[in-house]
């Protein structure tokens, strides 16, 4: 999977396709949205909307069997997007995914926990 994120933030579209199986289907919980099939995860991707290039930084890369699970930061203009995907690979192609995309601090703590936790250190 280090090999799909270094692809999408080098924007090497037919790399990336070559890693995801022609009826992939990618949920993003977050937004409500489930991209079904491979030409669709490019077409999204690569749309002029995301034209600005950008860097992936993976964070974290945890893999049992079948699946795989990445943490990336990606930085833009004026947000930071952080993501947890959870992919499933078989035979080399990414068969299903799901991905949680958010910015730190999006959605700031309650008052009410304030006496018990602490901030979380930035990374």
């Amino acid at each position: 999977m280090a090999q799909l994120w270094e692809r999408i933030e080098a924007r090497d579209w037919d790399g990336v396709a070559a890693l995801i199986a022609e009826d992939a289907v990618i949920e993003w919980p977050v937004s409500g949205e489930r991209i079904v099939g491979r030409a669709n995860f490019i077409a999204v991707n690569s749309d002029d909307a995301y034209a600005d290039e950008r860097s992936v930084e993976l964070l974290r890369i945890l893999a049992d069997g079948d699946l795989v699970v990445t943490e990336v930061e990606i930085p833009q203009d004026h947000v930071v997007y952080r993501a947890v995907s959870l992919w499933t690979v078989m035979g080399g192609e990414v068969v299903a995914a799901r991905e949680y995309w958010t910015s730190p601090g999006q959605d700031p703590a309650p008052r009410w926990r304030a006496g018990h936790v602490e901030p979380l250190a930035a990374d």
